[in-house]
């Protein structure tokens, strides 16, 4: 893309046909100008663009496709790669959302702000694996979210970091209208309610949403889980705890 600059600054002439081309040549810079705050004004609004030109060329994902049973983790195929660490904190990464436009539900923005809310130090590639609960092989309508977890977990499936949903609707503004994922470990809320993360487009935009992360919680088994490999689950959890070692260290 080329990039200019116009000066939308104009000198005026006394002169007739000084006037008359002068004015011409003021239409013209005018026009640019304009264009040029549009295009300016479009990149700020990223994700709304992208939904309105989704709505136009795709249909919501038909419930009436088969659902194939896994058998293990090993079976499934990357869904989507996306990357980590690449904010200094979560107020960073809040503000990204803001400014791409991209909505946050309150419960979702109670846990961004939470303390165990973590952000990688350093820029990772992350592999997501995306199954349903009916593929993990729960009929016929809803599931416990911790049967959901244990099976699994069982097939070599561990759990996504808590980044991933913030940076996954970051990085997924192509998203079909209808679609729900869900994503990461419970992170309890100021009062204790334990949540969960969705990334979403329910029609009306691109959200991020907290749900009930509670053991307990009735999933449709029609929903799709956001998961990584096992032993990359583990090895985060290792990261994880030494980062946090090291900040108590510094205290």
């Amino acid at each position: 893309m080329v990039m200019f600059r116009v000066d939308c600054r104009v000198r005026h002439d006394c002169s007739t046909g000084g006037h008359r081309s002068r004015g011409f040549i003021v239409a013209m810079l005018y026009a640019v100008c304009i264009f040029q705050l549009a295009s300016e004004a479009r990149a700020q609004c990223t994700a709304q663009d992208v939904l309105q030109s989704q709505l136009k060329l795709k249909k919501a994902p038909s419930t009436s496709v088969p659902q194939v049973l896994v058998r293990s983790s090993a079976d499934v195929p990357t869904w989507k790669t996306i990357t980590l660490g690449t904010f200094a904190d979560s107020l960073a990464l809040r503000n990204a959302l803001d400014k791409k436009g991209c909505g946050v539900g309150g419960l979702a923005a109670e846990i961004l702000a939470r303390p165990a809310f973590n952000v990688g130090t350093k820029k990772t590639s992350v592999e997501l694996f995306a199954v349903s609960a009916a593929e993990l092989g729960f009929q016929p309508d809803a599931v416990r979210l911790a049967d959901v977890y244990a099976r699994a977990q069982q097939l070599g499936f561990g759990l996504a970091a808590a980044e991933v949903g913030p940076q996954l609707r970051l990085q997924y503004f192509d998203q079909p209208m209808g679609e729900f994922l869900i994503a990461m470990e419970p992170i309890k809320t100021w009062k204790g309610q334990p949540v969960i993360l969705a990334v979403a487009n329910g029609g009306a935009g691109l959200v991020l949403i907290g749900r009930d992360g509670s053991a307990d919680a009735e999933i449709p088994v029609a929903s799709r889980f956001l998961f990584v490999r096992s032993n990359e689950a583990a090895l985060a959890k290792v990261v994880r705890g030494i980062e946090e070692a090291a900040g108590l260290g510094r205290r």
